[in-house]
């Protein structure tokens, strides 16, 4: 039995095999579809998700998460383990941070045994899947919860994340960018990419079609060359063109790991369908070691 125990959330698009090998816990970010409550990844899956958001008459959101579902999620991981790393998406997406900060409150004085910390994420999606993932590994090896940290910060300060959208439809429709943006969107067919750096949205390249889109991020990622990488192709609802990304990254990086997950609903519900991207981090280098990073 690990002495330390994992728990993140359905945003972190940590694929299900991955969660069940390394005994994550994952709690389920709540969706509002047309006055229907959905959890994420239990009563809709991402594709059926897409489906519906194509069709939807009126926007769906993200409801505000609650405690609770944390405080299960840290009972059962103190059933097992004597210390916990919640990690969670920036506290500027969400109010997931303060609602586990919350539930550790009050398991404290049920889990007297059990120290919880709970961690925000200066990534987000399959790049905070990754910050879970290293830590998981960590734990798996039973490691105490003060080491699982330093590994899941080391990872967090190395994780770059870079994404392509098809459409700035629904970030007009959720009311993130004016209408002006759309209108030259849709005039141009731009493909914005965009990455995240200390939890800022920050747009890198403006190409006309997805291939191109897909270039730009294959040559973002060129200054890893030479490094070991651990890498996350992400889509919503795009799975052939996650196919043909990860088949790009593979036969030119040196990847340790490299699966495909999918964009997780709860950001979906701004991006739309039609997004693919990646994140991924290089090894850290031995003493003496020269390798560019990013």
């Amino acid at each position: 039995m690990p002495r330390t125990a994992i728990v993140t959330d359905t945003t972190a698009c940590v694929p299900p095999d991955r969660v069940e090998r390394l005994g994550i816990e994952v709690v389920p970010v709540q969706l509002v579809f047309e006055d229907r409550t959905y959890r994420d990844g239990i009563d809709i899956t991402p594709s059926e998700f897409y489906n519906l958001l194509r069709q939807a008459r009126k926007m769906p959101t993200s409801s505000t998460s609650s405690p609770e579902p944390y405080l299960e999620a840290f009972r059962r991981a103190g059933g097992r383990a004597s210390g916990i790393l919640c990690l969670t998406e920036p506290s500027r997406f969400s109010a997931m941070f303060r609602s586990a900060r919350v539930a550790a409150d009050i398991a404290a004085t049920e889990l007297v045994q059990v120290k919880i910390e709970v961690m925000e994420c200066t990534t987000a999606a399959a790049g905070q899947g990754l910050v879970a993932l290293a830590a998981a590994q960590e734990a798996a090896a039973d490691r105490p919860l003060e080491d699982v940290m330093v590994t899941a910060r080391k990872v967090m300060s190395r994780v770059h994340l870079f994404a392509a959208l098809d459409t700035l439809q629904y970030l007009v429709r959720s009311g993130r960018v004016p209408q002006a943006a759309a209108l030259v969107n849709s005039i141009l067919s731009i493909k914005p990419v965009f990455t995240l750096i200390d939890s800022e949205a920050h747009t890198v390249a403006l190409p006309r079609s997805m291939k191109s889109a897909m270039d730009r991020i294959v040559k973002l990622m060129e200054p890893m060359k030479g490094q070991t990488l651990h890498v996350a192709v992400m889509h919503a609802d795009v799975p052939a063109l996650a196919r043909t990304l990860k088949q790009r990254i593979s036969s030119k990086f040196n990847c340790r790991d490299i699966y495909i997950t999918e964009f997780t609903p709860v950001m979906g519900v701004h991006t739309g369908p039609g997004l693919v991207g990646v994140a991924f981090y290089g090894e850290e280098p031995a003493p003496g070691d020269t390798r560019a990073s990013l």
